[in-house]
């Protein structure tokens, strides 16, 4: 594959003083995950947005989320056609195999691809409906949830379409049996979030009141 290339050099440095300092400091823990394998206690599915830094949020470790990113944080309908489809294939995986008992799907404010997705679906992306366009096609997971905001005001539609991100995502998981059953015999949870990238706020979806709420 003569197209790659070497790492540009501000990344090997970066790398060398994570491994003279982090690793270095914790060369046990990496050798113990190495030999025993992975035992995260939760999924996270989050935005590909480079602003959303999962780990950091929670002051995680290597070994304790499971994390999956895409655009837009978005779950599909449980489709087992045959196709390829990454997203489903890790939560089967983080469901069935690693047992994790939290998954959470976690939204952002300002973020692009629920934008395109509104752009999209009030006819001011046509780039986004041609077929050709992977975004476009994978943004129409999220046209149910654009249809219970298009009628409020226009300044509130976007922030809602990116409530509705994690709404519609956690609606399309209880679709797929292996989490149904986890989640109905109360071996797994579902968790809905929302990160405000401006001011760090985090909100959760609180089920019984059916709102997002501050943590």
């Amino acid at each position: 594959m003569h197209n790659a290339r070497p790492l540009p050099q501000y990344l090997v440095s970066r790398y060398n003083g994570w491994r003279a300092t982090t690793f270095t400091d914790n060369r046990a823990w990496y050798a113990r995950l190495a030999d025993e394998g992975q035992r995260p206690r939760a999924m996270i599915i989050s935005c590909c947005d480079s602003r959303v830094h999962v780990s950091s949020i929670f002051g995680a470790d290597s070994g304790e989320f499971f994390i999956h990113r895409n655009i837009a944080n978005l779950v599909p309908p449980y489709t087992p056609d045959g196709q390829q489809h990454g997203t489903s294939a890790a939560v089967e995986y983080a469901v069935q195999a690693l047992k994790v008992t939290h998954l959470i799907v976690m939204g952002h404010t300002k973020c692009g691809g629920v934008a395109g997705c509104h752009a999209m679906c009030s006819g001011h992306a046509p780039e986004l409906e041609d077929e050709s366009s992977f975004v476009g096609r994978w943004m129409d997971i999220l046209k149910p949830g654009y249809a219970r905001i298009s009628d409020l005001p226009e300044a509130e539609q976007i922030p809602a379409l990116e409530r509705e991100a994690v709404m519609v995502s956690l609606e399309n998981l209880m679709g797929f049996p292996f989490v149904r059953e986890a989640v109905e015999s109360g071996r797994m949870s579902l968790h809905g979030l929302i990160h405000d990238i401006g001011d760090g706020t985090l909100f959760q979806y609180d089920g019984p009141a059916g709102q997002f709420v501050r943590v």
